[in-house]
């Protein structure tokens, strides 16, 4: 029996000291790019130009990382899914990393087998309506045809909703946003449900956003953020200090514009550990120690990525609400650099 044990004990420690095998990072530098899961197409989070460009809050997680990764914010591929195409577009290796407004829940998590590293938008579901339908509370919606994406969180949320207040409806099940948006500025459903985020992506493409009502509920909590593979930690260390990395940015003044003249100037050690000045950070997981710095001068901190796509000068004039630094009324914080 002890010898058994013995053998068993040496087996464990064979296995653990062995060298890994070549993970996402190693397939990442040696393909030369990312790839990267985004939406078929949502104004602010990820939609492409009539050149084929992406641009978008969440495609600016995706060049952080590879700036990070590669030192280049350019180097990704972007490949469109759905609802119900995003997890086993990921599972199955053909992306990296899945940045498209996904609800980090407990069976995704855990059931699914992926990991999400990070929340980079706090949302809520809520209700788009024209306003000549003439309510004024998602609970006046009884007997109303429903637009909703399928293979979403939105789906149990709006069943839960409706059962709750004793109320009937018809759902309209659609793939994609652009699917929706059509069916409802074609008055094939009353109402358009989905995280308030996209539903203001909506009303900003229509021909007239003035006849369009969000309505006043929020009807569930939405963290949304980006999700790797569970196994590879490595890989999802790298998105996931990536995202906070811009997060930190923000708190400590560091833009795109001034993270040279800062640099030069600062006595903060965080600020020096973030660049890459001080500390051997990057190395930890396999990267340049300025790896941080790259993300900061190609992408920018969270603020500029947040205003420049969704922010007030936009169409979809978000506000930052829960999504301002915890410094400045918001829950937006990351672990410390250290």
């Amino acid at each position: 029996m002890k010898i058994l044990r013995i053998s068993a004990l040496l087996a464990l420690v064979t296995f653990f000291s062995a060298p890994a095998m070549a993970g996402t990072l190693e397939d990442v530098q040696s393909r030369g790019y990312v790839k990267c899961g985004v939406t078929t197409g949502l104004l602010g989070f990820a939609a492409p130009d009539d050149s084929g460009k992406w641009s978008g809050f969440d495609v600016d997680v995706c060049r952080a990382v590879a700036a990070a990764v590669l030192g280049d914010s350019s180097k990704v591929e972007f490949t469109t899914t759905t609802g119900k195409t995003r997890f086993p577009t990921l599972a199955s290796g053909e992306i990296d990393v899945l940045a498209r407004n996904t609800t980090w829940t407990f069976s995704r998590d855990v059931n699914l087998g992926f990991e999400f590293v990070g929340v980079n938008y706090y949302d809520g579901q809520g209700f788009l309506v024209p306003s000549n339908l003439g309510v004024t509370s998602a609970t006046q919606l009884d007997g109303a045809s429903v637009c909703i994406q399928t293979g979403t969180t939105t789906e149990l949320n709006l069943a839960d909703f409706f059962r709750v207040n004793n109320i009937s409806y018809e759902a309209i099940p659609v793939e994609t946003n652009d699917e929706s948006r059509e069916n409802l500025f074609a008055g094939r459903c009353d109402v358009y449900t989905t995280d308030a985020s996209g539903l203001a992506a909506t009303a900003a493409q229509a021909d007239n956003p003035a006849d369009w009502v969000l309505l006043p509920e929020i009807i569930s909590k939405e963290p949304l953020g980006p999700l790797v593979r569970h196994g590879d930690h490595v890989w999802g260390d790298i998105v996931r200090w990536s995202l906070n990395t811009m997060i930190i940015a923000e708190e400590k003044g560091l833009t795109s514009s001034n993270v040279d003249s800062m640099v030069s100037s600062t006595n903060d050690p965080e600020v020096l550990r973030l660049t890459g000045n001080e500390g051997e950070y990057g190395v930890m997981f396999g990267l340049p120690n300025d790896f941080g710095y790259n993300i900061i001068k190609q992408v920018g901190n969270y603020g500029e990525v947040f205003e420049r796509n969704i922010g007030s000068s936009t169409p979809l004039a978000l506000a930052r609400g829960l999504n301002a630094p915890w410094t400045a009324g918001g829950i937006l914080y990351s672990p410390p650099f250290r």
